[in-house]
C-alpha cells in the first residue's frame, strides 16, 4: 500500500484516536452499567441491562470496527507498518481479539441479560462484570503503548531499516 499523504494520514489519525477513545469510553460506560446491574435492586438492574443493550446494538460493533480499520489503514499507509514494530503488532492482535470478543461474547451476553430484564427476571452475571473490566484495562494498555511505543522494531523492521540506510548511503 502506498504511503498516505500528510493530509490523509492526519485525517485517519484523528478518526483513529476519536474512535479508539470512544471505544474506551463506551467500555467504561458498560462497566458502570454492569456494576450497577450486578449490585443494584432488580428494577435498577433491569434498567442497566436495557441500557447496555442500546450500547451493544448501536455502538459496540461500529466503534470496534472503526478502531480496527483506521488502525490498519494507519499502519499500512505509514512508515510504521504492520510488522515493523512490536508495539504495532501487539496493538493489532489485541484489537482484533477484543473486536471478536465484543461481537461473539459480549454482545450475546448483553442481549441475554436484556431479554431477562425485559421478562422481569434479570439475573446478575459475573461474566458481564468481568468482560468490560478486562476490556477497559486492555484499552488503557493499548493507549499506553500507542503513546510510549515500547519494545523497538521487530526483526523485519530492523532488516528494513538497515536496508534503507544501506540504499541511502
Amino acid at each position: 500500500m502506498p504511503h498516505l499523504s500528510r493530509r490523509a494520514r492526519r485525517a485517519v489519525l484523528v478518526v483513529h484516536v476519536a474512535v479508539s477513545v470512544g471505544w474506551l469510553g463506551l467500555t467504561l460506560g458498560l462497566l458502570a452499567l454492569s456494576i450497577t446491574g450486578y449490585t443494584a435492586a432488580p428494577d435498577t438492574a433491569a434498567a442497566a441491562y436495557r441500557a447496555m443493550k442500546i450500547f451493544g446494538d448501536w455502538l459496540i460493533l461500529p466503534v470496534a470496527l472503526g478502531s480496527l480499520v483506521s488502525g490498519l489503514v494507519l499502519s499500512l499507509g505509514t512508515a510504521w507498518g504492520l510488522a515493523r514494530h512490536h508495539w504495532v503488532r501487539v496493538k493489532f492482535w489485541l484489537t482484533l481479539v477484543t473486536v471478536l470478543l465484543s461481537v461473539f461474547a459480549l454482545r450475546p451476553g448483553i442481549n441475554r441479560l436484556a431479554a431477562q430484564a425485559a421478562a422481569g427476571s434479570p439475573a446478575p452475571d459475573i461474566g458481564l462484570l468481568v468482560a468490560p473490566a478486562v476490556a477497559t484495562a486492555t484499552y488503557f494498555f493499548l493507549t499506553a503503548i500507542s503513546v510510549l511505543k515500547p519494545w523497538g522494531p521487530t526483526r523485519r523492521g530492523r532488516r528494513l531499516r538497515h536496508r534503507g540506510r544501506s540504499q541511502s548511503a
